[in-house]
């Protein structure tokens, strides 16, 4: 496709989507919020104290209309500012209670709106539209792969990758650490469970590629009690993070941490959790870098070998 028609095709999908979503409405939903002020309404519920800069900084907006917005909104009584404990210079902005009050209709309006989308779609057709979208968000957003830089892509799961997913990790856990194949038949079950509970909205897998090749993946889900396998409010679990030995060296394994950590937040989990093994210092060393605390260790013989696990969590707070 010659370069022109590319710049028509995005401009055509850009007046699409905008009609689509309601954005060219004087407020979204119904409600009395434009769009801007519902995204710092958005912004504000799921970041329980921040500032202007950070949000102007977030949001890409220009530093005086953010402050008419955010004006604006003070004087409703939906927001409170505060001066901050560790730089007198900055102030934190909050919801007050009627704050979070009109902030919930509002929200609730656009998971049913979401809803309306999505119910008359055939499974299969749903998957198509996260992959694509997580695709685009991939390859637009703010840490998207640029010449000279990443060279890998992420992208959501399809058919054929949890046979891949299984059968990397049987061999290289073989190779590396002289795992049996019971080490393999649990990565099978985790990733059969994965497909049999997925929930898009609240869990995720992405698989790293370079040249058309998988070279990395990980699943972030919803975390479950042991015993009962009820679902854990607030917390996620991290699990299967793979760096084919090709790949290491290019920043993938910290890259699908991050991934994971910026999926969980805007699914409004309040922690994420993991376990995994001592003899795994790579792992170890990627998951303390981004900010993962160990809460537990014990020992275990499991896989052929006497070993010790270890839980570790981050806080989204």
């Amino acid at each position: 496709m010659p370069a022109a028609d590319r710049l028509e095709a995005i401009r055509a999908f850009n007046r699409f989507y905008t009609r689509r979503i309601g954005a060219l409405n004087d407020t979204l939903l119904g409600s009395p919020y434009s769009l801007a002020e519902s995204r710092l309404l958005w912004e504000l519920a799921h970041h329980e104290h921040t500032t202007a800069t950070e949000l102007a900084r977030t949001l890409e907006l220009d530093a005086g209309y953010l402050s008419r917005l955010l004006r604006r909104l003070k004087d409703q009584g939906l927001i409170d500012s505060t001066r901050s404990p560790t730089d007198a210079r900055q102030t934190q902005l909050s919801l007050t209670p009627a704050g979070r009050a009109a902030f919930a209709p509002l929200d609730q309006r656009s998971r049913e709106q979401i809803g309306t989308w999505l119910t008359p779609l055939p499974e299969a057709h749903q998957q198509q539209l996260l992959q694509a979208m997580g695709t685009l968000q991939q390859l637009l957003g703010n840490e998207a792969p640029r010449q000279g830089h990443e060279p890998f892509l992420l992208r959501p799961h399809r058919a054929g990758d949890m046979g891949w997913v299984v059968s990397r990790h049987g061999a290289l856990y073989a190779q590396e650490y002289r795992f049996d194949m019971r080490f393999e038949a649990l990565v099978a079950r985790l990733a059969a469970d994965f497909i049999d509970r997925f929930d898009p909205t609240h869990e995720t897998c992405w698989i790293a590629e370079r040249d058309g090749q998988n070279i990395g993946s990980v699943f972030l889900v919803q975390a479950r009690d042991e015993t009962t396998h009820a679902p854990l409010p607030g917390v996620a679990q991290l699990r299967m993070l793979l760096v084919e030995p090709t790949a290491r060296g290019l920043g993938l394994g910290q890259r699908l941490v991050q991934e994971c950590e910026r999926f969980a937040r805007m699914a409004g989990y309040s922690r994420i959790v993991l376990w995994t093994n001592s003899l795994l210092s790579a792992a170890r060393g990627i998951y303390q870098k981004a900010g993962y605390t160990m809460t537990a260790s014990e020992p275990h013989h499991s896989f052929g070998h006497d070993l010790v696990g270890e839980t570790w969590q981050k806080e989204l707070t």
